[in-house]
């Protein structure tokens, strides 16, 4: 990838890394709300409470003595996926989709006995996979039944949705596709797939595998140019409904879409990496400076802040 001065990233309006931190985390988000998010927990408690969508939770183990018990709680879970508290880029998540006899199998087709799972909650709850690794509690929640549509889109993960809110307007989303690079995790540095959807209507603008531009996903060989999300206008108000029970004005919201319950809400981040600029090959700073002027102006409801970033941040037709 070739060199960028400052200058030219500055006038297309790219957000760094120093000026996301200074001017939009520290400034928007109050420290007290950072615990809501860094903790999956107390973000499913605090959404769930708000009413908005998200997988059930199976049960929560806290304690060593309590990873005995696993196999019985597991009992009549078929599909499941595991989650440390406090983890952060996919560490410590295991997705098992079905079971084979007395064996769970994950997504890429391994093959797992109770004692491995065991000791996968083990570790979590030790805080190998948390952040600053400290002891952690460990989430088990109903597992997403990705949507149809999603088909040979990503390779041994669940497709998820990535937006970018500031003060409770969505201002720009991707869509993260898992590869074998990124070993089924949806993790832009890692290898997976970034595809820029226009705001407006949830389709494809353009997709990046490790900032290069590419047509079709490199695992499947499925073309990338006309993905179009469905329930695309539910998923903007989701993510913008997520501003008021937290009270953090910048914000990424992970969401996926269930083959049946539509939108889910998976995670919140306070601190939300800047890739999704690469992905939808424009920057940041001209939208968020948008918003700081009309949040001046206007007080607004989640339906309000949707209607005018879906127009005011449509993709812009090739000429």
């Amino acid at each position: 990838m070739s060199f960028i001065s400052p200058r030219v990233l500055s006038r297309l309006g790219v957000l760094g890394l120093n000026g996301r931190n200074r001017n939009y985390v520290a400034r928007y988000n109050p420290r007290r709300a950072f615990p809501l998010v860094d903790n999956k927990l107390e973000t499913k408690r605090i959404l769930e409470a708000a009413g908005l969508a998200t997988p059930a939770l199976l049960f929560v183990v806290r304690h060593q003595f309590e990873v005995r018990d696993i196999g019985a709680r597991l009992e009549g879970h078929a599909s499941f996926c595991i989650k440390p508290a406090k983890g952060s880029g996919g560490k410590g998540i295991m997705v098992i989709e079905r079971r084979s006899g007395d064996r769970f199998v994950k997504a890429s087709g391994a093959e797992l006995g109770i004692e491995q799972i065991k000791r996968h909650v083990s570790n979590a709850l030790a805080g190998l996979y948390s952040l600053g690794g400290q002891p952690d509690a460990v989430i088990v929640e109903e597992l997403i039944e990705f949507d149809p549509s999603f088909s040979g889109l990503s390779h041994e993960g669940v497709p998820d949705i990535r937006i970018v809110v500031f003060q409770g307007y969505p201002v720009m989303a991707m869509l993260r596709l898992a590869t074998h690079a990124s070993d089924g995790k949806a993790n832009l540095h890692q290898g997976a797939v970034g595809v820029g959807l226009d705001l407006a209507t949830g389709r494809a603008i353009r997709a990046v595998q490790y900032t290069r531009p590419i047509r079709e996903h490199p695992d499947t060989g499925r073309s990338l140019d006309a993905i179009s999300i469905d329930d695309w206008r539910n998923m903007l108000l989701l993510a913008s409904r997520c501003y008021e029970p937290t009270g953090l004005g910048y914000l990424g919201a992970d969401l996926v879409l269930d083959r049946s319950k539509g939108a889910q809400l998976l995670e919140l981040n306070a601190r939300p990496g800047l890739a999704i600029q690469v992905a939808s090959g424009c920057g940041l700073l001209p939208r968020l400076r948008a918003i700081e002027a009309r949040v001046a102006e206007h007080r607004e409801s989640a339906e309000e802040r949707v209607a005018f970033a879906v127009e005011a941040f449509a993709a812009q037709p090739h000429a």
